[in-house]
């Protein structure tokens, strides 16, 4: 059995198959870039907004601050990944540092998933059940599901800190994103276990979850309570974006992911396959970030935060523009009135 080759290089002793993988040393840094400069900004904007500005917290607002919050850790591994790739898989962190961003990439990656699969159960109960789910969407279950998802979230990636691993390859230190040859075996086993408890599942509860909202949308008889037009369409926005996030960033990566593992472990030596679905791993993986930008469109959908925040600052301008201009205009035109005589109301008026 051939090694997992996770350096784009060749080594005659260990592998039968050379891939031609140098084209990750400029696409990975340049995305993960860019995945960090506008993820950062637009997740720590979205923690600000739900931390301090809004007021009652709903269960969905619990799993979204539980969502922010996988995607800024993930966020925050990437610059090491952006080092590290740039300087053609050279890692100079150490191994403990390796093992660490590829535990905290893996378990933010797939917190995101969980997170996401709890959002759009918990929409489902709220319009397919509304009467069931008084018992079930309160703030103290959410909590307690939250910690659940945590606590099963690093059980199941605590393997990573043992099958993370530098190998030597000539002068550079390389950070598997797998094991090294010995343990890929296992590996093997273990990945596919937390790809299926992790993605298959939870993918899964989101299809059903989101295909029963949308039959309950479309036949508006099945409505226990009428809702607005408004409200039909942002949870229709809300599953196209739930499903667009599974469809395009992890979908892509496990199903490729889950071809090009078993190839690496039989070595049938068709290079040429070998080669193509490690290109095509390589590429999903870029799409996997994506996920941490298009998360926060959620926090701005979910509910009126967002816009109670933007339209509250406008509003307060506003009022202030129109202060000072009537105080100008008293001032300057009109006969002396007391300021404390002004009142909102006949600003408006």
């Amino acid at each position: 059995m051939a090694m997992h080759n996770d350096t784009g290089t060749n080594d005659s002793s260990e592998y039968h198959c050379e891939l031609k993988e140098h084209f990750k040393y400029i696409l990975l840094p340049v995305s993960y870039s860019l995945v960090f400069v506008f993820g950062l900004g637009l997740n720590i904007t979205a923690m600000y907004v739900i931390l301090f500005r809004t007021k009652h917290w709903k269960p969905s607002t619990i799993y979204m601050i539980n969502l922010n919050v996988c995607d800024t850790l993930y966020i925050l591994t990437l610059p090491f990944l952006i080092y590290y790739y740039a300087d053609k898989n050279d890692w100079p962190f150490g191994e403990l540092m390796c093992k660490l961003i590829r535990f905290l990439f893996y378990t933010n990656l797939y917190g995101s998933i969980l997170f996401l699969s709890c959002i759009s159960l918990h929409r489902y109960l709220g319009i397919c059940h509304p009467m069931r789910s008084l018992y079930w969407m309160n703030g103290r279950r959410a909590r307690l599901v939250s910690v659940g998802i945590w606590v099963i979230i690093l059980i199941l990636q605590a393997p990573t800190l043992y099958f993370s691993r530098i190998r030597l390859n000539g002068e550079d230190r390389v950070c598997h994103d797998t094991t090294i040859q010995d343990l890929f075996d296992d590996f093997l086993v273990y990945s596919s276990v937390v790809m299926f408890l992790l993605f298959v599942i939870p993918f899964g509860v989101v299809l059903v979850c989101n295909g029963l909202m949308v039959k309950k949308l479309l036949d508006p008889g099945d409505l226990r309570e009428p809702m607005s037009q408004h409200s039909k369409k942002k949870s229709v926005k809300m599953i196209i974006i739930v499903i667009l996030t599974f469809m395009l960033c992890f979908l892509p990566f496990h199903v490729s992911r889950s071809i090009y593992y078993p190839f690496r472990y039989l070595d049938k030596h068709n290079c040429d396959i070998i080669r193509l679905s490690n290109n095509i791993y390589k590429v999903t993986r870029t799409l996997v970030s994506l996920n941490s930008c298009i998360d926060p469109i959620l926090y701005f959908m979910a509910g009126q935060s967002f816009r109670n925040s933007i339209n509250k600052k406008s509003s307060i301008n506003c009022l202030s523009t129109l202060l000072t201009v009537r105080e100008l205009t008293h001032f300057f035109f009109l006969p002396k009135t007391p300021l404390a005589s002004i009142n909102a109301k006949s600003i408006w008026h």
